[in-house]
């Protein structure tokens, strides 16, 4: 993924748009320029486990979840399903743009 995203992005010609979003003139952000992010602590969410150091499931998750408006889970995660829930996702995604 680390290689794929970067290569799909420039192969477009993203990364040579120069176009750059004038935050100031967006309502939204206009009294959000010295802070733009509301910031929620969350107490009692998962935590992988000490000597792990692969986040991105916990990531991932996490963003799903509250992108959905969701409460996040504290009833543990399994890492490993997570792992080929996405690989299957990012998998189906590549047949059906093949």
């Amino acid at each position: 993924m680390a290689k794929i995203l970067p290569t799909y992005l420039d192969m477009i010609g993203f990364l040579d748009q120069n176009i750059h979003t004038d935050w100031s003139t967006i309502e939204a952000y206009r009294d959000k320029m010295g802070n733009p992010f509301d910031v929620q602590y969350v107490e009692g969410i998962t935590q992988q486990t000490i000597g792990n150091l692969n986040c991105s499931p916990f990531v991932a998750t996490d963003a799903e979840y509250l992108s959905n408006g969701l409460q996040v889970p504290n009833d543990g995660l399994d890492a490993e399903l997570l792992h080929k829930r996405y690989a299957a996702l990012l998998w189906k995604y590549g047949e059906a743009k093949a």
